[in-house]
């Protein structure tokens, strides 16, 4: 095992390619042990059999989580037809469903005639093996013991839905491959399912690679095999820094926030927790929406909620 990186201090956001099988816990896990850093978190999580985009926070960067929380996601999702499924993914008991259509079988037109409902605002109920809570318990805690949980139909927002592969070898089974672009809390299970009732079969999530996780996308994610590199190069060295903290982007990447510049007057009341009338008014309506604060020389070092008048700081990243 890599041992870990000595306990320099690491602040910022590692955007990760998680493989399949391990869970989004695991993967914190992982990088806990390999950073040496106590404060790690994720922005969204990915089922143990998907892949792709999860970004990880390290140090005060956990505390911009928060933020990322409404982030859009985008997905390549594999939707094998001809069978239902109780977790309706690969890892749930199967149960075949003959196709019902007319003779000829599923086609690729149309999956993509019966795609177009789905885009746009939608409501959708949130599969029975998931982590919504009902009544005080996980609804996949109630399904595994043979309970059927009651879940309200949630409304999400589907931007792209598009059908890239189609594979009808196999008329019983076919197999389309599908983009996704949605809004936080979708579900491509349950995408997946409605889809295969939608076209008169029983249909379920075969493979789920997230591409992006709001403006981190897949082609700046690094493997865990270069993050166990990187750490093991900063173990030789005796130091975090180097090629572990080259991998992070800073604490604030991919914030579109309005930014104000403090003067050390001002930095010193932030720092206290106090609110400041800005010398320089912020920019932009006074919607409470928050700030990104600068020090003299450009750095961050928190975030505060500007009410037109004054800026209250909300987040203070420097100590006292």
């Amino acid at each position: 095992m890599t041992a870990p990186v000595a306990s320099s201090r690491l602040d910022g956001i590692l955007v990760v390619d998680k493989p399949a099988g391990p869970t989004s816990h695991d993967i914190v896990g992982l990088i806990r042990r390999l950073s040496g850093m106590k404060r790690v978190g994720h922005g969204g999580t990915l089922d143990p059999f998907a892949r792709g985009v999860l970004p990880i926070f390290l140090g005060r960067a956990t505390r911009v989580v928060e933020y990322h929380l409404a982030d859009r996601k985008q997905y390549r999702a594999t939707v094998c037809f001809g069978a239902s499924s109780t977790t309706d993914d690969l890892e749930g008991e199967l149960t075949p469903m003959p196709l019902a259509t007319s003779g000829s079988g599923l086609d690729r037109g149309a999956v993509e005639t019966a795609l177009a409902a789905f885009r746009g605002p939608i409501v959708q109920v949130p599969p029975a093996y998931s982590a919504i809570k009902v009544a005080g318990r996980r609804a996949y805690a109630l399904a595994r013991a043979g309970q059927k949980p009651e879940l309200a139909p949630r409304s999400v927002t589907i931007d792209l839905i598009e059908l890239l592969e189609w594979d009808g070898t196999d008329p019983e089974r076919p197999i389309a491959v599908v983009e996704v672009d949605c809004s936080a809390g979708t579900y491509i299970r349950a995408i997946a399912r409605d889809l295969g009732t939608a076209l008169g079969t029983g249909a379920y999530l075969g493979a789920l690679t997230r591409t992006a996780s709001g403006p981190f996308s897949l082609a700046q994610a690094v493997s865990l095999d270069a993050v166990r590199a990187a750490a093991g190069e900063g173990a030789g060295q005796g130091t975090a820094q180097g090629a572990l903290g080259a991998m992070l982007l800073p604490m604030d990447a991919g914030l579109e926030l309005r930014s104000l510049s403090l003067t050390a007057e001002e930095l010193s009341a932030v720092v206290r927790g106090q609110f400041i009338r800005p010398a320089v008014g912020v920019a932009g309506p006074a919607d409470e929406s928050p700030v990104r604060l600068l020090s003299p020389a450009g750095e961050l070092v928190g975030f505060g909620r500007w009410d037109g008048t004054r800026v209250m700081p909300d987040k203070v990243l420097v100590d006292a």
